[in-house]
């Protein structure tokens, strides 16, 4: 069983290799790694100089001490339907940014990141309308300094974007994107982000790795923190892991942590 895993692992190693022949980073192919929802997944397209620098599966509720929230009353730890340990938002957040942006967030505390690839399962538990999402958070500089990506139903001015938040109301910044997803009921989706600072690319994958739902390209922060939630709807969170040359240590002095 193990030599039939390494050799589809390097199968399709090779064939990863190839689909990203036109990037300029080097590729290293990681070895198979158990998802924690049960099924084998195979990161691709990690640059030789990237590594593992986050991996948190919320085994226990201590899980929830990595992190400072908009309102720590709206998050807590729950058991998936596969016995599997989350990060659930529940309701809305008790929380009023000082411009119009997400008010649900979880940010991962005190720690700093540059050029990363984000790998992350979601899933959406609100009622399905046009605006039904989950986001992704980074290069956080401060409540009101970030990027946020808005994975939602139907794209328009507010939905379904890359956004940048600076010191005023979210702006969309993709040059590209989809008309939105599907979230469906009670389905866990694979969300991937790769960002590069030198060329401000955003590149967001949703399920399908091979291509992406949003590029955006943007210079306006560096190294930020990065987190997960929602604009207005509730979900949950899982299985993050952070590729990245480097991490900072840094305190975060905003949001609050869980008691």
């Amino acid at each position: 069983m193990i030599a039939r895993l390494l050799f589809l692992a390097a199968g399709l190693g090779c064939a990863a290799h190839a689909a990203a022949a036109d990037s300029p980073a080097p590729v290293q192919v990681r070895p198979v790694l158990p998802n924690v929802r049960g099924s084998m997944i195979l990161p691709t397209r990690i640059p030789g100089n990237y590594q593992l620098v986050y991996d948190q599966t919320f085994p226990t509720p201590d899980a929830l001490k990595d992190f400072a929230f908009t309102d720590p009353q709206a998050w807590k730890h729950s058991i998936a339907t596969n016995d599997n340990g989350t990060l659930e938002l529940v309701r809305q957040s008790n929380y009023k940014p000082a411009v119009r942006s997400p008010v649900n967030i979880a940010l991962i505390a005190d720690r700093q990141f540059g050029d990363f690839i984000l790998e992350v399962d979601l899933i959406q538990t609100g009622k399905e309308y046009g605006h039904r999402d989950m986001c992704v958070f980074y290069g956080l500089q401060d409540p009101a300094r970030f990027y946020y990506t808005h994975i939602a139903t139907a794209a328009d001015d507010h939905a379904h974007n890359t956004f940048i938040v600076t010191n005023a109301p979210r702006v969309k910044i993709a040059r590209e994107t989809t008309k939105g997803v599907n979230w469906g009921l009670g389905i866990w989706h694979k969300v991937r982000i790769e960002r590069t600072l030198a060329d401000g690319a955003i590149r967001v994958y949703f399920d399908d790795l091979s291509k992406p739902i949003m590029v955006a390209e943007d210079k306006t922060f560096g190294v930020g923190a990065i987190g997960f939630g929602s604009f207005d709807d509730t979900g949950m969170v899982d299985s993050i892991r952070i590729w990245s040359p480097a991490k900072t240590e840094t305190k975060t002095p905003f949001f609050r942590r869980k008691n």
